[in-house]
């Protein structure tokens, strides 16, 4: 098991990968990335994944290699890290140049993949369920960086997650101006209440999550009532299940929902009938990527 870092074209170990100081990913945080985990060795969605790339790099009009460079930067990458099950980071950069903020500074795009091995949440997580906090921190408005695009620029996730852990909590929940449940800092986010499965929708302001799509696909199929729309704290607070979902992690419950209000825990425990039925569907998905 090992970590493996690509480089445009080059490959490297975990202790020699750099990259120039002045990339305007490391000044600005002016890049795409994607994150998928690999299932039997296989990469689990990379295709939705590689879509969304390159939905968020026309969003900032931010040119990218041919998907064949990519694609073949992934493979050279998990072959050379060989681990049984990886986690890969696709990431672009607008590339160096000269410090100022015009986009046309940049030289040329650095296209960047890491594998390392996959670390999950534990059995006891996945069994027992985490805990929530909705944080005071506002999910970034959609007329700012839209949370649609999965950019470099995470320091609205970070301080949202600063503040959950503060509260002991595995997770950090961000409303939008509004006061409507958006999206965690690096999941999305479900609820249950008498049998109806509900998500924030898109035009709250948040991730198009693959996995939250993966999952709405899943529920269809076993017959589960599902429902994009306004989700509030009070809705968490009050749900039979609650349940996150993002690519490392799948489908993780929640057996706590903190906030200014105190703690609530969800009707059902963690994981609730409906939370199972999904986790147990889910992992019948990677096994069929793991079995191609």
């Amino acid at each position: 098991m090992s970590v493996k870092v690509f480089i445009n074209g080059e490959l490297f170990d975990e202790g020699e990968a750099r990259v120039p100081v002045f990339d305007r990913g490391f000044l600005y945080g002016d890049s795409v990335y994607e994150v998928f985990r690999t299932a039997g060795g296989k990469p689990v969605d990379m295709e939705p994944h590689l879509d969304r790339l390159e939905r968020s790099a026309t969003a900032l009009v931010l040119p990218l290699p041919p998907r064949a460079d990519i694609e073949a930067a992934v493979a050279a990458t998990m072959e050379a890290a060989a681990n049984s099950e990886s986690y890969v980071r696709v990431i672009v950069t607008r590339g160096k140049g000269a410090i100022g903020l015009d986009p046309a500074l940049a030289v040329e795009p650095l296209l960047i993949v890491i594998a390392r091995p996959l670390q999950s949440p534990s059995a006891e997580q996945y069994a027992a369920g985490i805990k929530l906090q909705i944080v005071g921190v506002e999910r970034t408005s959609r007329r700012a960086v839209d949370p649609a695009v999965k950019s470099g620029n995470y320091l609205n996730s970070v301080m949202a997650l600063a503040e959950a852990r503060q509260h002991e909590a595995y997770e950090a929940i961000m409303l939008d101006r509004d006061g409507r449940v958006a999206e965690g800092s690096t999941s999305n986010v479900f609820v249950v209440k008498d049998g109806r499965l509900r998500t924030p929708n898109l035009e709250v302001g948040i991730l198009g999550g693959i996995t939250r799509w993966r999952v709405l696909r899943i529920a269809g199929e076993l017959g589960v009532e599902t429902e994009e729309g306004e989700v509030w704290p009070d809705d968490l607070r009050g749900a039979d299940e609650v349940f996150i979902t993002s690519s490392i992690r799948g489908v993780l419950p929640v057996r706590e929902v903190g906030s200014a209000e105190g703690v609530h825990r969800p009707g059902a425990g963690a994981p609730g009938p409906a939370t199972r039925r999904i986790m147990d569907r889910y992992e019948a998905f990677l096994g069929e990527v793991a079995t191609g």
